[in-house]
């Protein structure tokens, strides 16, 4: 196992540097690290990590939103009001939509599978998407109007809904009931969410205070009660999101004290230099090149298709409001990435038998492989004009 995290992380930091050198974004250098030792080409790492994959992964996101969330002023998020909120389900559900209407004809399944896969592809990955608004941040482009920070907080809620959405869709599909019930706890979870991150960021600031503890052990306070969180959100009656939660805590402890925020931002930056590699090359390794030749061209211009869709959703949330033409644009492309909640569901149908199992995890796959490096690679290209 060891050794398996030892070659992972150095042909992460190997790949990352080249990908760097040729001008694309790390990250696909990352994932191509991944694809080569998975399980479809080398078979090089241990399966013994590949079945902690999930939690690995989730660890490194458990990062990067607190990260976030350290840099987060929660008045600018409240100043953007209204495009915030219809950041989180609108530009899916235009996604979805777009799946339900076309999969069937280019794709040849029912329209409960096209449903089913468009609730797979209309997540957008935090993972991609959140390192850069962080780097936005930091360098003062678009923070005026808290574009940075509308495009975080929709990409974590957004996940949430997305994925009770497919919990539902697969249900019917195998002939269970769905419960009105599982989509009223799409806003409780988000509203509890962000009520129980603010709760825990006003006592972590309290304990802070009163313990006088270390930066590195303050890092390790914040990592623990995360997992808790994590684990809380599972035991749970009331649904909750606990990824939003953590970004709460993160930008409650900001709003207290910015000083402490600025410290333990830069430690979750160091810690991220590792988890960052981990969690794309382990992305990879759920990558099935052989899957996504198979497809073809249906497949790729389903997923082009649906991202007009989605693009479309993302505008109709600015209508009305002071972002320019060039900021809503910057907007459209910041939601483009895919990866993480596609590898991680992905492969549900295929498992629970359906018959539309092996042509959404082929398009899932290509999904990753074309929108994850394309989308960083216009995000980092073009913010400097855009914003």
């Amino acid at each position: 196992m060891l050794t398996s995290l030892g070659i992972m992380l150095l042909f992460g930091l190997i790949f990352s540097e080249a990908a760097k050198r040729l001008r694309i974004p790390a990250l696909v250098g990352m994932l191509f690290a991944g694809v080569l030792l998975g399980p479809h080409v080398l078979n090089i790492i241990d399966k013994t990590v590949l079945s902690i994959s999930g939690e690995l992964r989730q660890i490194a996101l458990v990062i990067i939103l607190t990260r976030a969330g350290l840099a987060m002023n929660l008045k600018d998020l409240k100043k953007v009001g209204r495009p915030a909120l219809l950041m989180c389900f609108l530009p899916a559900c235009f996604e979805i939509t777009g799946y339900i209407l076309m999969a069937p004809k280019l794709l040849h399944i029912t329209v409960l599978e096209a449903a089913i896969m468009g609730a797979v592809m209309a997540a957008v990955s935090p993972a991609v998407i959140v390192p850069r608004m962080l780097k936005l941040t930091e360098e003062g482009y678009g923070t005026k109007k808290g574009v940075p920070q509308l495009i975080m907080a929709g990409a974590s809620v957004d996940d949430i809904f997305v994925i009770v959405l497919f919990t539902s869709f697969t249900s019917l599909a195998t002939g269970e009931q769905v419960s009105l019930l599982s989509f009223a706890g799409i806003p409780i979870a988000v509203i509890s969410g962000v009520f129980i991150g603010i709760i825990t960021g006003i006592l972590l600031n309290k304990v802070f205070y009163i313990m006088h503890l270390r930066d590195s052990l303050k890092v390790i306070a914040m990592l623990s009660v995360s997992f808790i969180l994590l684990w809380a959100e599972q035991k749970s009656i009331l649904p909750f999101s606990a990824l939003l939660a953590i970004m709460t805590v993160g930008g409650t402890l900001f709003q207290n004290n910015k000083e402490i925020a600025g410290r333990l931002s830069i430690k979750f930056s160091s810690l991220w230099a590792g988890a960052e590699i981990l969690l794309f090359i382990l992305v990879g390794t759920a990558i099935d090149i052989n899957y996504a030749m198979k497809a073809g061209f249906s497949a790729i211009a389903m997923i082009l298709i649906a991202l007009v869709f989605r693009s479309v959703g993302v505008y109709v949330c600015f209508i009305k409001t002071e972002l320019k033409r060039k900021e809503k644009m910057f907007c459209m492309i910041s939601y483009i990435p895919k990866a993480t909640v596609q590898a991680a569901i992905g492969t549900i149908p295929l498992a629970m038998g359906l018959n539309c199992g092996k042509i959404v995890l082929t398009v899932a796959v290509l999904a990753i492989l074309l929108t994850a490096p394309l989308g960083a690679f216009f995000i980092d290209m073009t913010y400097k004009k855009l914003l």
